[in-house]
C-alpha cells in the first residue's frame, strides 16, 4: 500500500508499529510525531520512521492513517484536535489504548464528520520502554482487539488490517464494552490484585521482617505486574472503573466462599477447589501471548562459586541472545544452586537451553 502514515507518539508501540508498516508497505511514508523531540531525534535516527512531524496539524491534513500511540487520555484531547481539521475523507485513525469505553465516546465527534475511528489495542508489551525499544517482533501471534465505530464499514477495517498486517498480530472485533469487560478480567483485576497482595506483604513486614526476605522467591514472581507503571494504571483504572467495581464484587464473594471452606473445614470441598483451579489454568492456551506480557523462564542448576552468574551470560552473550532478568535461588555452600534466567520469547529460551548446553552439562529445566 501507499500514502502516508503519521503516528503520534513514538515510544515502544508507536515505534514497532511504524516499523511493522514499515516492512510490509515499503512505498508508504512513515511519518513520527512526539512531544520529545529527542525520541523523534532517535526514531529518525534509528529509521523506524522516514522522517520527523515540525506540527502535528499540518502532517494529519495530508495522512491516510493517523495512529495515536499515546496514554488514553491524551489520546481523547488528540481526537478532539483532530475533529477541527479538514482530514482526509478516506483517511482512518486508531489508537492504542488499553481502555476503549472513554475513547470511542470521545471519537464520536470524529463519526459527526464521517471520518472512520477504528479504536485498536496491541496486546503486547516489553519491560523496556521508549522507541529504543521498538521491534518488528513485538506483535507476532499477539491479539490485536480492534473495536470499530457503529457506521465504519467492514472494507475499512479490512483496510486498516492491511495496513497493520506486518505485526503478524491475531485480529479481533469486540465491542468498546465487551474489550474493557475482558481486559478488565485478564489484566486490569489482576494488577489490582497483585498490588493488594504487595500491600498486604508490606503490613506484614512492618511485624514479621522475615516477609521481606521469603518473599524474594515465588512471591515476588507472581506479583511481578505490580511493579508496573503507577501512573499508567491510575489511568486505566479510572477510565475502567464500572467493569473492575464490579470486578471486585464477585471477588469479594469468592473471598467469602473460600473463608466459608476454611470455616467447615472440608477436605474434600479444598481440595476440589484447587483442583478446578489448576484444571483450567493448566487448559490455558501454552504458545498464545495473553493481556500480560509474558516472561519465560529457563531454571540452570549451577555449582555456588564466584563468576558463575558471568560464565553462564557469557555464553549467551556469545550467541547474542537477550535476557530480561536473572537471579539465583536456594544457593547455599558446597550445593548447586538455581539460576533464574527471564526472556522474552520461548524462542530465545529455546536457544538459550540449546547454548547453554553446547557449553556445560549444567542441568535445566522450565516452568510453564
Amino acid at each position: 500500500m501507499e500514502g502516508r502514515v503519521l503516528i503520534i507518539g513514538l515510544g515502544l508501540i508507536g515505534g514497532s508499529l511504524a516499523m511493522c508498516i514499515k516492512e510490509k508497505h515499503p512505498d508508504a511514508e512513515l511519518v513520527g510525531y512526539d512531544l520529545d523531540q529527542n525520541q523523534m531525534n532517535l526514531a529518525k535516527m534509528l529509521g523506524v520512521i522516514d522522517r520527523s512531524a515540525e506540527g502535528m496539524e499540518e502532517e494529519a491534513l495530508e495522512a491516510d492513517l493517523i495512529i495515536l500511540a499515546t496514554p488514553v487520555m491524551v489520546a481523547g484531547k488528540i481526537i478532539e484536535t483532530l475533529a477541527s481539521l479538514p482530514l482526509k475523507q478516506e483517511v482512518i485513525i486508531t489508537d492504542t489504548g488499553s481502555t476503549k469505553g472513554f475513547i470511542s465516546q470521545k471519537a464520536s465527534i470524529l463519526s459527526d464528520k464521517g471520518i472512520s475511528f477504528i479504536g485498536g489495542h496491541p496486546m503486547a508489551g516489553s519491560h523496556k520502554s521508549g522507541v529504543a525499544a521498538a521491534k518488528k517482533l513485538l506483535f507476532e501471534n499477539a491479539f490485536y482487539l480492534l473495536t470499530p465505530a457503529s457506521h465504519v464499514r467492514d472494507s475499512t477495517v479490512d483496510r486498516l488490517k492491511s495496513w497493520l498486517s506486518g505485526t503478524k498480530a491475531k485480529f479481533l472485533k469486540v465491542s468498546p464494552e465487551e474489550h474493557d469487560y475482558l481486559t478488565g478480567v485478564v489484566s486490569h483485576f489482576p494488577h489490582v490484585i497483585a498490588a493488594s497482595l504487595v500491600h498486604q506483604a508490606a503490613r506484614a513486614d512492618k511485624e514479621k521482617p522475615l516477609v521481606n526476605r521469603l518473599a524474594a522467591g515465588g512471591f515476588r514472581d507472581i506479583t511481578r505486574i505490580a511493579s508496573s507503571n503507577p501512573r499508567m494504571w491510575r489511568d486505566i483504572l479510572l477510565q475502567n472503573s464500572d467493569v473492575l467495581v464490579s470486578l471486585l464484587s464477585d471477588w469479594q464473594a469468592e473471598m467469602e466462599r473460600v473463608k466459608e471452606l476454611l470455616t467447615t473445614k472440608d477436605e474434600d470441598k479444598i481440595h476440589d477447589y484447587f483442583d478446578a483451579a489448576k484444571k483450567y489454568r493448566d487448559g490455558l492456551p501454552v504458545n498464545d501471548k495473553g493481556a500480560i506480557p509474558s516472561f519465560y523462564d529457563l531454571f540452570v542448576d549451577v555449582p555456588d562459586y564466584p563468576g558463575i552468574i558471568s560464565e553462564v551470560t557469557g555464553y549467551l552473550a556469545t550467541e547474542r541472545i537477550s535476557i530480561t532478568n536473572i537471579r539465583i535461588m536456594e544457593t547455599r555452600e558446597d550445593i548447586y544452586g538455581v539460576l533464574v534466567i527471564s526472556f522474552q520469547t520461548p524462542e530465545d529460551r529455546e536457544k538459550a537451553m540449546q547454548c547453554i548446553g553446547k557449553y556445560t552439562e549444567y542441568e535445566m529445566s522450565v516452568a510453564e
